[in-house]
Order: C-alpha cells, then sequence, then structure tokens
C-alpha cells in the first residue's frame, strides 16, 4: 500500500494535518474568537486571557501524565481518543453562557489536545527516527506552522456566522480530520523494524544512546531546557493571544489583524524546517541561541510596531524563531538521551513550558487592563528571550552519554 517509503514518513505526514488542524483551531485562532467574545459577554481582557491559560493546561499538569501514558500505551490510542474529546471541547464551547462553562470547555478542549499534539506526536516521530530526527521533527512540526491557512477562513466563519456557529463547524472538521489520520499512526515494535528494512532501521540499531529517566531529569542540561523553555513560552502564548487585539489597539483594521494572525504561524515554517535542518549538521544548542536572539529581535521590533514595516520585520524574525527553538528543543533532547524515556522527559519539559503558557496571556492581559498598553509586555518578552539564549549556551550533553 505504502510501496517503498520508510513508513515513519507516512507517521510524520500523518502528525502534520493533525497539528495543522488542531493548531488552528485550538492554538493560533484564539485571537479571533476574542474580541467577539468580549463584545457579547463584558468580560475582561484577562478573564478571557485565563481560558486560554487554561487550554495551555494540555502542556502543565496534563503533559507529564501524558507521557507516562504515551510511553505505556502508545500514540495512536491517545491520538484518537484526543480528536474525539477535542470535538465535543468545541461543542461545549459554542454553548457558552457562563464564565464558568467557557472556562469547563477550555478545560476540555485541554484534555483533547494533550492526547493529539505535541508530547504525543513529538514521541511517536522520535521513536521512528534517529539519523533525520531534526528534519522529520521539522516537517512534523511545520503542521501548526502550515495551521496559519486556516486563520482567515476561521476569521470568515466567526465574521459571517458568528464565533458560535464557526465552533460548531471546526468541531465536527475535528472529527472528519482527526480521526483517521490519528488510525495511520503506529507505534514503533520490533516487527516494523523489521518490516521498514531502511536506512533509518539501521541507524537506529548501530547508534542507540540511552540515558535513564532518573539520570537524565537530574542533569543540569535537562534543567536549563525546562527554564528556556519556560521563558519561551512567556513569550509566544502572550503575542499569540492578543496579536489580534494589540493591533486593534494601534489603530490597525480586524482584516490586518487576521492576515498578521495567519502570517504568524505561517512564517514560523521557515524556522521550523530551517533549524530543523540546521541542527541535524551542527551544534544543536548553538542553533537553539540563534532562535532566542531572532525571537528577542522580533519582539522589540513589535513594541515599537506603529506601521507595516515594523509589523513585517516582527514576523520574520519572531515567527521563525519561535517555530525553529520548538523543534530544536526537541531534537536536544532526543540527542542527548535517547527514545526509552522520551514521552516522560517531553512531557516535563512542556509542563515547565505551561507556567510560562499561563503566565503569558494572563500577565499581557492584566499589563494592558492596568496600563492600556502592551509595550511593556513585549519588551519583558525580548528581555527574557535573551535569557534563555543564555541557558541555551550552558546546555552540553550529559557526561554519562556514550557516542556511538
Amino acid at each position: 500500500m505504502f510501496g517503498h517509503v520508510y513508513y515513519g514518513w507516512w507517521i510524520v505526514t500523518a502528525c502534520f494535518f493533525i497539528n495543522l488542524f488542531v493548531g488552528s483551531i485550538v492554538f493560533f485562532s484564539f485571537t479571533a474568537f476574542f474580541e467577539p467574545i468580549h463584545r457579547e459577554f463584558g468580560w475582561s481582557y484577562t478573564q478571557i486571557s485565563l481560558a486560554s491559560s487554561l487550554r495551555g493546561l494540555e502542556m502543565g499538569i496534563l503533559a507529564p501524565l501524558v507521557g507516562v501514558l504515551v510511553d505505556r500505551l502508545g500514540s495512536r490510542k491517545l491520538m484518537l481518543a484526543g480528536s474525539i474529546i477535542i470535538g465535543v471541547g468545541l461543542l461545549t464551547l459554542s454553548l457558552t453562557r457562563s464564565l464558568a462553562m467557557f472556562y469547563a470547555a477550555f478545560l476540555l478542549i485541554a484534555f483533547g489536545a494533550g492526547g493529539c499534539t505535541s508530547v504525543v506526536t513529538m514521541t511517536v516521530v522520535a521513536n521512528w527516527f534517529q539519523k533525520n530526527i531534526g528534519l522529520a521533527l521539522g516537517i512534523m512540526a511545520s503542521g501548526f506552522g502550515a495551521s496559519g491557512l486556516l486563520i482567515p477562513l476561521i476569521v470568515s466563519l466567526i465574521d459571517d456566522f458568528g464565533w458560535r456557529t464557526a465552533l460548531v463547524i471546526l468541531a465536527f472538521g475535528m472529527w472528519v480530520i482527526g480521526i483517521p489520520l490519528s488510525l495511520v499512526v503506529r507505534d514503533r515494535s520490533e516487527s516494523s523494524m523489521k518490516e521498514a528494512g531502511s536506512y533509518e532501521r539501521n541507524e537506529w540499531l548501530e547508534k542507540g544512546v540511552e540515558v535513564s529517566f532518573g539520570e537524565a531529569v537530574k542533569s543540569k542540561t535537562f534543567v536549563y531546557l525546562n527554564l528556556a523553555e519556560m521563558i519561551r513560552m512567556i513569550a509566544v502564548t502572550a503575542v499569540v493571544v492578543h496579536l489580534m487585539p494589540y493591533l486593534t489597539t494601534l489603530g490597525f483594521q480586524r482584516s490586518t489583524g487576521g492576515m498578521a494572525a495567519a502570517a504568524l504561524p505561517l512564517i514560523s515554517i521557515l524556522g521550523r524546517f530551517g533549524f530543523g535542518w540546521w541542527g541535524d549538521r551542527y551544534d544543536k544548542r548553538i542553533v537553539l541561541a540563534a532562535t532566542f536572539l531572532i525571537m528577542a529581535g522580533g519582539l522589540l521590533a513589535f513594541s515599537m510596531l506603529r506601521e507595516w514595516g515594523m509589523l513585517v520585520l516582527f514576523l520574520f524574525l519572531f515567527s521563525p524563531g519561535f517555530g525553529g527553538s520548538m523543534v530544536v528543543r526537541g531534537a536536544i533532547l532526543r540527542e542527548y538521551f535517547g527514545k526509552a524515556s522520551f514521552g516522560k522527559m517531553i512531557g516535563i519539559v512542556l509542563g515547565s513550558a505551561s507556567i510560562g503558557g499561563i503566565l503569558g496571556p494572563t500577565l499581557a492581559g492584566y499589563a494592558f487592563d492596568r496600563l492600556g498598553d502592551y509595550t511593556l509586555v513585549w519588551q519583558v518578552g525580548a528581555a527574557a528571550s535573551l535569557a534563555a539564549l543564555a541557558l541555551s549556551l550552558r546546555m552540553r550533553p550529559p557526561h554519562f552519554k556514550h557516542h556511538g
């Protein structure tokens, strides 16, 4: 059925499209729902932003749990369940009548997203690849970037049919797309390795590097990686959630905000592919540091935004930076610590990231409610990105790693 193509690439493709759809409806499109919900209910920016933070629990409390489950149950079952639960969560969100129900729906969506993104997709790809891990993760993660293609469609659905109907359409879309794709995924087994008959399989057998879970979590490199990821998510989630409201305060039209929200993930594909490829060939910690450098530059441009030119500069610096750092993060984890406990380790990393994911949107909303301006938020984000750069440069392969 699949000819002589290594099956791992089919799994990468399936994960790409699941990430595309989930990334658009769960992560990048929330900024388009922000103002319609604010107008209908009159809730503060802080209250609405907190819902985004609850959605981020997929990377928080749930991520370490998902990491354990994916190592035990496999990716396929979790992705199938996650796709179903996201649809239910979106339908619940469409029926929102109170702030409590609003938050409950986002919690449900967080449970679903935890089962079919991030920990699960990164783990299954890491289980199938060794030599081309950066490229494979880059392609898979580019699905999140490509999700920008759907943002204008989602904005149109909201403007033409209302935000509630748009959510119902997206819920059914999640089932139609997510359920079949999750069935393509296979968890790596001895039999699949024998069937693969490819260079990837030989590379895997010959150069497997494994570090125990206990050793990994005690290493300084793992601590630095967690701290850097937490800082990264402060900046990323603040930008993703508040992009359209920020542009509105500056006098940009909603259509412009929608295009910028779409461009943000789309341009990040340059970083996901580019830095993933670069990380396969050069020192990954240097590559990771480079992603934080251009993120900082992008945020400084964002803080000075008054015209189109600065908006374009922001998009072409910040987007590849946050996209590339996501890929290199996983590649470092795989190279330095092996695959045996990858699910649990990436779960912990994403759990640390959730602290930043909760702080980012909520503090940005609080700052705007208090100051009536976002400038300080973006300047603090730039400084935080430089701190993450410094942490990246301090990472080293653990001394107990044996190179093959």
